[in-house]
């Protein structure tokens, strides 16, 4: 209703501007809300065009039967045509009777001497029109009144109509004012008294009359109950986007994100503000906030509420609208359209076209957006007082590095970014350009490298891009996984995110290079020579081979085979991921989830890996040597090369990120290396020992206490002020 009536307010203003008679004493354009809880009725009054007798009959009597589809298109027969309306006025109207037994429509236009008023039953087939008897209340312009059922009641409440005006009219062009009913105390009116006759002659002389020095005490007056009436304008938030931006102070800015926002996402860390115009127009602002929301902040992305809102010229449409894919709801900001209708349900819109290149503009200007943050000038440092010391010298007083505020942001905001990486593909290459990562060249809390950067200072030799998922940096540095890069000293990117696997899955190359992930078979280097490199390998393969064919034996199906490593250093072997296998890191992340299904409680799921041995690492060369001749019968190995091979494929494993796969034996195993070392034949516990039972009656110590001669000490020669006495 506020809707239509803002069309009525809109078609009086157009027709104003070159027929300014038109307004008449009734100049002020506006809308009030109105609600007698004693009456039980709903008034919306506003001091628009208005309806003659003919157009009451016709705009009411037939659902969806539109005055300002009428108005547009007599409109576009003349000369100009330059005005928006919202449109489908019936539509809207009748949608009252969902809460109303009755509804009156009481109007006067200025085609038109007398005010009408249209009346209808809800239910009823008929309708009402005549002469209002009230006379001409309005002037100009259309009051609806609804008598409300008895279950609708919530109308009535001031708290629910502000809160309704608020949310779908809150930028309305024209005011919205709620009268308030207030009741208040006020002093009684009392009766003024005829004024005393005046004494005689006779009378007692006043002065005779004793004055007290003490003031004499009012009595209190007595009060009554008011009721007064009193309009409030509920929409006072201007609609800053239909301004020119460079009209709008960043104080505006700023002010209008807390409005939208609603203090869920700190304060606004840039914006965009944009008019797109072509086959569809529309304006917006776009806010990136500098704070993660809450519900992103938990990681509930389902509960995650949709951060712009769509208007139809200025009319909310709805503000959990998908104008956003989901890796982008964390960006505030509104869209006012003006081809889209508004009386169009949100389940045809979100298939709309329209809506769709929208949704497409608005994703591009967001990702400019953060590009233009990305690239924002590091600020400049602020001027420092000087400390001088009791000499006169100035005291240098170390000033903290200066953090570039898109790392800053980026910390917050960069697993959305990555999100974006997988699920939008027709993006991916521009979001790829705005990622961070640590490496093994960076160091620091907030030092971190671009794809770009890292693909800049490659090796000439290298012409993959190394990353290396894991728990935690630290972990990382130290593992055997990193040996052979530090020789080579080959920049290797750091991945700590669980969305890191996903990313590497989805997302295989960046400008033509693709990932290698450094924990999986099939790492290369390019850096030596390759003839070298193979007689080198086929000499290890056949010196190592009763070693490896022995091992993979023992081991059965924990392995998927054992092979020599061409990339170990300081360790005597590892367990790595198959190329196209899950890495330790992703089997890690996996095994986490709270709600897998089809995975029976302590089922272990864990890949199985290739144990990679150092062939010139001693414990290996001392196993190859320890084997006997004929490893075919399992009799004629000892067992404690079977513990050593067992006890070097769990260094192994675990050096590669994985869980032992059975604890109880590698217990029973360290066990008998324990055994072994402390030279222990039996396991067989010591017998319990029996201490002495204690006499509970025991006396107690006697103590020989000296006798002191307390007269023979002098207190006034004694200094006890250090005492404290």
């Amino acid at each position: 209703l506020i809707s239509n009536a803002s069309d009525a307010l809109d078609k009086i203003r157009f027709l104003s501007v070159t027929k300014p008679e038109l307004l008449g004493d009734t100049k002020q354009l506006e809308m009030k809300v109105e609600y007698d809880p004693d009456a039980k009725t709903l008034t919306i009054r506003d001091t628009g065009i208005g309806m003659s007798k003919e157009d009451l009959i016709a705009n009411l009597g037939t659902v969806a039967r539109s005055g300002t589809t009428n108005f547009i298109k007599a409109l576009s027969e003349g000369e100009s045509n330059d005005v928006n309306m919202i449109g489908m006025f019936g539509v809207g109207f009748y949608s009252t009777f969902l809460v109303a037994d009755r509804v009156s429509v009481a109007s006067k236009s200025n085609d038109s001497d007398t005010q009408y008023i249209w009346e209808s039953l809800n239910g009823e087939a008929s309708f009402h029109v005549g002469p209002d008897p009230r006379g001409n209340t309005l002037g100009r312009g259309t009051e609806i009144t609804l008598h409300l059922k008895e279950d609708s009641d919530e109308y009535l409440s001031p708290h629910k109509l502000k809160e309704l005006i608020r949310h779908y009219s809150e930028f309305v062009t024209h005011p919205v004012s709620l009268r308030q009913i207030k009741t208040i105390q006020v002093p009684k009116e009392v009766p003024a008294t005829e004024d005393k006759e005046p004494k005689e002659d006779g009378d007692e002389d006043e002065d005779d009359i004793e004055i007290s020095d003490e003031e004499e005490v009012e009595a209190a007056p007595e009060m009554e109950e008011v009721t007064t009436y009193e309009y409030e304008q509920i929409n006072t938030d201007p609609a800053i986007w239909a301004r020119d931006k460079d009209s709008i102070a960043d104080e505006e800015y700023q002010e209008f994100f807390s409005v939208i926002s609603k203090g869920d996402g700190g304060e606004a860390e840039d914006w965009t503000h944009f008019n797109a115009e072509g086959n569809i127009n529309f304006k917006s602002i776009l806010y990136m906030p500098s704070e993660v929301p809450r519900a992103l902040q938990q990681g509930q992305l389902d509960e995650m509420k949709q951060g712009l809102r769509l208007y139809v010229r200025k009319v909310l449409i709805s503000d959990e609208f998908d104008l956003m894919p989901r890796y982008l709801s964390f960006v505030k900001g509104v869209v006012d359209s003006d081809d889209l209708p508004l009386n169009v349900n949100r389940e045809t819109l979100q298939e709309s076209k329209i809506i769709k290149i929208i949704k497409k503009k608005l994703v591009r200007k967001a990702i400019e957006l953060i590009k233009k943050i990305s690239k924002a000038e590091m600020p400049e440092d602020e001027p420092a007082e000087a400390e001088i010391d009791e000499d006169g010298n100035v005291i240098e007083v170390e000033t903290p590095k200066k953090v570039h505020p898109y790392i800053t942001w980026y910390k917050k905001f960069g697993l959305s970014i990555k999100m974006g990486c997988i699920e939008d593909s027709a993006n991916k290459d521009k979001l790829q350009k705005l990622l961070l990562f640590k490496s093994s060249k960076t160091d620091g809390e907030d030092n971190f490298i671009s794809l770009q950067e890292y693909v800049d200072r490659m090796k000439d030799w290298q012409k993959e891009i190394y990353v290396f998922p894991g728990e935690s940096i630290a972990t990382m540095k130290e593992s055997a996984f990193m040996d052979a890069f530090n020789e080579r000293d080959a920049e290797v990117i750091y991945l700590t995110d669980a969305v890191d696997e996903y990313f590497l899955q989805n997302v295989r190359e960046f400008d033509g290079k693709k990932f290698r992930d450094i924990t999986k078979d099939g790492v290369k280097f390019s850096d030596e020579d390759e003839d070298m490199a193979k007689r080198r390998a086929k000499v290890y393969s056949d010196t190592f081979k009763p070693l490896t064919k022995f091992l993979k034996k023992l081991y059965g199906s924990d392995v998927s085979r054992v092979s020599i490593s061409k990339r170990l250093g300081r360790a005597p072997a590892i367990v790595s991921s198959n190329e196209w296998g899950n890495s330790a890191n992703m089997d890690r992340i996996m095994r986490a989830q709270a709600f897998a299904h089809g995975v029976a409680p302590g089922e272990n799921t864990m890949p199985v890996g290739i144990m990679e041995l150092n062939p010139r690492h001693p414990f290996i060369i001392n196993l190859l040597e320890s084997l006997p001749e004929d490893t075919e019968e399992e009799d004629n190995i000892p067992q404690s090369v079977k513990d050593t091979a067992w006890i070097l494929l769990d260094m192994a494993t675990m050096s590669g990120g994985f869980p032992i796969r059975d604890p109880k034996k590698y217990t029973a195993r360290m066990t008998r290396v324990l055994k072994s070392n402390l030279g222990i034949e039996s396991l067989k516990l010591a017998d319990e020992i029996e201490p002495p039972e204690l006499d509970e009656d025991a006396d107690e110590p006697d103590f020989d206490m000296p006798d002191f001669d307390m007269d023979g000490i002098d207190l006034d020669s004694m200094d006890l002020g250090g005492a404290g006495f």
